[in-house]
């Protein structure tokens, strides 16, 4: 018989608000992470103050947000009515406390739940807020969410508004980092939000004047647009819709009350509804939805009375009602799209003939493609079935109950090795691997028909569930771990280029990356650094002696599992794929994948004698 552990009053504990996020952070800002991915917790840290000042800004108080991040430092500055003053301390650490329940002064605003700064404080190494309002200052600074310092009122020449610090606990977020891509993103998502607000971000200006227009313009070329885009605007909806020439699957941006919400929910399965609806309803014929939503670019953002949302961190809204006496969010989001867009396309026959031509061609494609498919399917199935390229998670087995998106992540390796150290190592809950065999086909200029009839494409796009939709994507995760060779980097350059080509979405919305993997292992008696560069061995022996043992790792399968669970695990490094906005994808895929190799010749030798220059410097 298995021995009774003791449950008495002895095991009963009470946590106060700070002890109980700082336990429990991922119940507060969702994963943690080292800032590798938009969504790790650093930026939530971020976004949870500046959805304050935001709502302040949508309240009419303060047109600037000032934001810096300079040495670890993170400052958020904004002009609003500032938090009053007998209540800085409270709003800041006391939970459940806050403006925000007083829809007297909030009407719209990004949350309610009281929560945001409070979990900011406790999960900040140190915390300072002030407040000003009519000529006086109230300041309070905080270690891990204990009040340090409490000053009395003083009086201060500053304008009026809230000004919050805070360095993230790096005995929480481990050897993490900001990049100043993520940052600017999220920056930009929210003045295209709020016309009229400014943000600066260590200098540099965000302001925005066609609202949702302007971001599909800006992440985008508009030389790839089938059509202007369609901007159509109402009390408490916005929406920006356009075709592209070359992509082939779905985008959707969509937000709530100025939240980003990545993973969609009610305002956005409403807007592909209406959006077929309305379309059928003005040609008069019952094209097939995904004919109409094909090669979609588009953004909507809607403002709800105190949304739901499916997680702490807003990245699914659930409320099925706009609030008030308004109509349910479907109603709204049908009756807005069948009206206005019905309007416009009558309006604009250039338009309304270039999208028709666009879903028939997509008709006459789906239907060459329809046998193809099918087969395709059966065989992505019969694989899966006998498990030969997938070795999934336990969350996609239905064994834990996660958020499946947020939590998990998908390996690409090549060769049995490789494949199987990983597989071995990996957090069999979150982590998946899929195997590749041999070197992927080179898909530049290929048509979608090459993703169904090559066997690994088509099992990588059925493993990842992202033929008809990105709101399907089975992983937040897609990591391309290949051996740091001329082989291994020729993988992983088919591999992005594959995506790049059928899904840039992926790339776009920072869902691919890159793992990096150790060279060295330096090592003595008493220590083990592991080395990602020459730079980092040298270093390494400098620290550990010339005596020091060296190994050179070849190839991910050299590494055994036990090593390896130090570079899949809290200490994993992954370098997102990102795209350059000076460069359209034509021209990307052009550049590197396609008949131009004295160009890419002349290209390496240049970087090669730049890099060089800095090993030497």
């Amino acid at each position: 018989m298995p021995q009774t552990t003791q449950y008495n009053e002895d095991n009963i504990r009470s946590l106060d608000w700070k002890e109980h996020i700082r336990m429990r952070p991922g119940m507060y800002i969702g994963k943690l992470g080292d800032g590798s991915s938009p969504d790790d917790g650093i930026y939530i840290l971020l976004k949870e103050v500046l959805d304050n000042s935001i709502d302040e800004f949508v309240m009419g108080a303060g047109k600037t947000i000032e934001v810096t991040i300079k040495d670890g430092v993170v400052g958020v500055r904004d002009y609003g009515r500032g938090i009053p003053l007998g209540k800085v301390v409270d709003v800041v650490s006391k939970m459940n406390t806050g403006g925000k329940y007083d829809t007297r002064a909030f009407k719209k605003s990004v949350g309610l739940n009281g929560v945001g700064t409070k979990a900011v404080n406790a999960l900040s190494r140190e915390f300072t807020v002030y407040s000003v309002r009519d000529g006086q200052m109230k300041r309070a600074r905080f270690h891990q969410g204990t009040l340090e310092e409490d000053t009395a009122l003083e009086a201060s020449s500053k304008r009026n508004g809230t000004q919050v610090s805070f360095i993230p606990d790096d005995s929480i977020f481990k050897k993490y980092r900001y990049r100043h891509e993520y940052v600017a993103k999220m920056l930009k998502n929210y003045v295209y939000l709020n016309p009229g607000l400014t943000i600066v971000f260590n200098g540099e200006k965000f302001i925005s004047k066609n609202g949702l227009k302007d971001l599909l313009e800006d992440n985008n070329n508009t030389e790839d647009f089938l059509y202007p885009v369609i901007h159509l605007k109402g009390d408490d909806i916005e929406v920006a819709i356009t075709h592209s020439k070359t992509q082939y699957n779905e985008e959707y941006h969509s937000f709530v009350n100025g939240q980003h919400t990545t993973q969609g929910g009610t305002h956005q399965a409403a807007f592909r509804e209406a959006l077929v609806k309305t379309i059928r309803e003005f040609y008069g014929k019952q094209f097939d939805a995904s004919d109409i939503r094909k090669s979609i670019i588009s953004a909507i953002s809607i403002k709800v009375m105190e949304p739901v949302f499916e997680s702490q961190t807003k990245t699914k809204l659930g409320s099925t009602d706009m609030g008030g006496n308004l109509p349910t969010v479907r109603t709204y989001i049908n009756d807005f799209i069948g009206k206005q867009l019905d309007n416009f396309l009558h309006k604009n026959a250039p338009t309304a003939e270039a999208l028709q031509r666009k879903i028939l061609q997509a008709e006459k494609e789906r239907k060459e493609l329809s046998g193809i498919r099918k087969l395709a399917r059966e065989r992505a199935k019969k694989a899966s079935l006998h498990n030969k390229k997938l070795r999934d998670c336990r969350i996609h087995l239905g064994d834990i109950k996660k958020d499946r998106r947020l939590d998990s992540t998908l390996f690409i390796t090549e060769g049995d090795s490789a494949s199987g150290s990983i597989t071995k190592s990996r957090d069999v809950n979150t982590q998946a691997v899929f195997s590749l065999r041999g070197k992927p086909l080179n898909s530049y200029g290929m048509s979608k028909k090459i993703v169904y009839e090559n066997e690994e494409f088509n099992l990588l796009q059925a493993a990842l569930n992202i033929e008809e939709s990105m709101e399907d994507l089975r992983y937040n995760n897609i990591v391309i771990a290949t051996d740091a060779d001329v082989d291994g980097m020729h993988i992983r350059l088919l591999l992005i280029t594959f995506f790049l080509q059928f899904f840039p979405e992926l790339i776009k919305d920072g869902h691919l990356y890159i793992l990096q993997t150790p060279l060295f292992r330096v090592r003595n008696k008493k220590k083990t650094i592991y080395c990602y560069s020459e730079q980092e061995r040298i270093q390494a022996l400098e620290a550990l002696g010339k005596q020091a043992e060296i190994t050179r790792f070849k190839g991910l399968g050299e590494i055994s599992p036990d090593e390896f669970k130090h570079f899949i695990g809290d200490d994993i490094r992954l370098d997102p794929v990102m795209l350059d906005k000076n460069m359209t994808i034509d021209e990307l895929l052009s550049f590197y994948m396609g008949k131009n190799t004295p160009q890419r010749q002349a290209f390496i030798i240049d970087n090669l004698k730049v890099e060089l220059d800095k090993v030497e410097s």
